[in-house]
């Protein structure tokens, strides 16, 4: 091996992990996150593959199987591996078309509440005074109200749909965003690289969302992913109760409100949504908290 590539292997052998590795070295040591990582990874690949998944359309009724029990039970056929429902139609497809509306509603609810948070964090941070006040005041009236009720409120208001019901859980998810911002950006805004980019220059717009936006990112993408959680299980909820997702959608909730007279004559209809419920939100958690441990320095050992 000749001197050069000595130098160069040793060279690369002392360069410190890039950003990207050392976090990955960080979150894999988490097993529950894993789990939940690749959980969530199969999820959105069967829900993106729906239709080539899915057995069978979720609208499809099968009039000579009603209420019949998953293939393990007597009774059951292949055709149905996890059972029908009262109507005759295939709950695995069904859950499977559920996944893809869950974690379609659950994106843009994070993404709408996230964006807004975040101006209205740094809009606190920076200019203070009454443009804090009057954000942060709006703020505590919202967290004073239990964030289901408030939604359930909002819905009723703009009428029970998917739509307003995406909207109403992104204004309750609002407050937490907003407090998480303004708090990582007051701790940032008196270091020296900020009063060194406002020395030289830079307006309010780019000390903002160029200069402290992404110091305060690790915090919020935690928050988020959590935030991801919160949104299916509210989802479900306002589809238990009638004004989420209206039948024939699949949804989780709604499948679970129209399974609720057959809960002790057939245990699948409301086993299998529930599960998944309860899965996919476990699921979010733990790699909420493996995000938590590897983008915060204090808990890395």
């Amino acid at each position: 091996m000749s001197e050069s590539t000595l130098t160069r292997n040793t060279v690369q052998a002392n360069q410190p992990p890039s950003p990207l590795r050392e976090f990955w070295s960080y979150f894999r040591t988490n097993k529950g996150a894993l789990v939940g990582l690749w959980f969530i990874v199969a999820i959105m690949v069967v829900a993106c593959l729906a239709e080539l998944v899915a057995p069978h359309s979720p609208f499809e009724q099968f009039r000579n199987a009603l209420l019949q029990p998953p293939v393990w039970q007597e009774g059951g056929s292949w055709e149905f591996i996890l059972g029908t429902d009262d109507v005759g139609r295939d709950i695995l497809t069904r859950l499977i078309y559920g996944a893809r509306l869950s974690l379609m509603i659950g994106c843009s609810v994070v993404v709408l509440s996230l964006s807004v948070g975040i101006v209205l964090g740094l809009l606190a941070a920076y200019f203070r005074g009454v443009v804090e006040v009057a954000i942060m005041r709006l703020v505590d009236i919202m967290l004073a109200l239990p964030s289901l009720l408030l939604a359930i409120a909002i819905v009723a208001i703009l009428g029970p749909s998917l739509l307003n019901s995406s909207l109403a859980i992104a204004i309750v998810s609002l407050p937490h965003y907003v407090r998480l911002t303004r708090a990582a950006a007051l701790a940032e805004i008196s270091r020296d690289y900020v009063t060194s980019a406002r020395v030289v220059g830079a307006g309010p717009l780019r000390l903002m969302f160029i200069t402290l936006l992404p110091n305060c990112l690790p915090p919020l993408i935690v928050q988020a992913t959590l935030g991801f959680s919160s949104a299916v299980l509210d989802m479900a909820a306002l589809g238990f109760l009638g004004l989420g997702a209206q039948p024939p959608t699949p949804e989780w909730g709604s499948m679970l409100a129209d399974a609720l007279q057959f809960v002790q004559r057939a245990w699948w209809v409301v086993t299998f949504p529930g599960l998944m419920i309860l899965l996919t939100v476990l699921a979010f958690n733990l790699m909420g908290d493996g995000l938590r441990d590897a983008l915060d320095p204090k808990l890395k050992h």
